[in-house]
């Protein structure tokens, strides 16, 4: 097939895009796929026509534009298939404190949350206790995100993500350990322990920088603990409109007790990214991932 590989974007997290979409290209190439690099930031206005030439696309953004759902509208509007969701469900999951809504309402446990849109008064109190996180509403790859331990580092981390043009949103922290799972099809897949090695959280130099965190697939946490993360990842996915594939991250207490953070609809796709690491024990490669994924697109569209 002739593949649009959509990367880059203009979000803080391009650099994340444009790495992992050249390990995708590698793959679709292996498939015997005819591949079309698009850059989104340097040829928005190109997206329609060239969408048109393709049989398929393959779209490896994160943040926005790309996980909120503005390229998938673009593409069906083209009637050209894609992998992964649709626009109304990747907004959904990209708004933390719109998708955090929905998960209350379908009775999966998530922690409280404050959203923000400005930077509030002096006189502004969180309605929970300290310590908590202050992240980005709307970001992801643990960008514009603060460990807030006491009220004076409160104001600079609202500050700093108001500063980047972004919405806030506060949650108290919740102690324990942090696990993430994932959805091929309308499957869960096993999930995964990480155990961060700097910076005290699984923050953004945890993740992308080489031996900064150790993930454990399959997660060695209790049967119980792995059904129910399963469980409510699957839920998850069904509750926001979710197709395709998709990452739940949790926190998992002492007491074996997973609290559900947030869900992405395009996650990380190079070899050793999370998804493919847990693809990877249900029996998938990494080329069979992306045709696999392929696959999940067309018929979605289909239907």
């Amino acid at each position: 097939m002739r593949i649009l590989l959509i990367a880059g974007g203009w979000s803080s997290e391009r650099p994340v895009s444009l790495s992992g979409a050249r390990v995708i290209e590698e793959a679709l190439v292996r498939l015997g796929h005819e591949v079309t690099f698009f850059d989104l930031s340097a040829g928005f206005d190109r997206l329609l026509a060239e969408a048109g030439k393709h049989d398929f696309s393959f779209i490896n953004l994160h943040g926005a534009p790309g996980e909120d759902g503005l390229v998938q509208a673009v593409l069906d509007t083209a009637g050209l298939p894609y992998q992964g969701s649709g626009p109304r469900g990747s907004f959904l999951a990209l708004h933390k404190a719109a998708s955090k809504q929905i998960f209350r309402e379908k009775g999966l446990r998530t922690p409280d949350w404050v959203f923000l849109t400005e930077m509030p008064g002096e006189d502004f109190e969180l309605p929970f206790a300290l310590p908590a996180f202050a992240k980005s509403n709307i970001g992801g790859s643990s960008l514009h995100l603060y460990r807030v331990p006491d009220r004076a580092a409160l104001r600079p981390a609202l500050r700093a993500i108001f500063e980047a043009g972004v919405e806030a949103m506060v949650e108290p922290l919740i102690a324990g350990r942090d696990v993430t799972c994932g959805v091929l099809g309308e499957k869960a897949l096993p999930p995964i322990l990480i155990e961060p090695l700097c910076g005290g959280f699984f923050d953004y130099d945890s993740k992308y920088k080489k031996g900064g965190a150790r993930e454990l697939c399959p997660a060695p946490i209790s049967e119980k603990a792995t059904a129910e993360v399963q469980a409510m990842t699957l839920a998850a996915h069904r509750a926001l409109g979710l197709s395709g594939y998709s990452r739940a991250d949790f926190i998992l207490t002492e007491d074996d007790v997973p609290w559900l953070l947030e869900i992405n609809t395009l996650p990380g796709m190079t070899a050793t990214s999370l998804i493919p690491q847990e693809a990877a024990v249900v029996g998938y490669n990494f080329e069979q991932l992306i045709a696999r994924l392929i696959e999940l697109g067309l018929d979605a569209r289909r239907a």
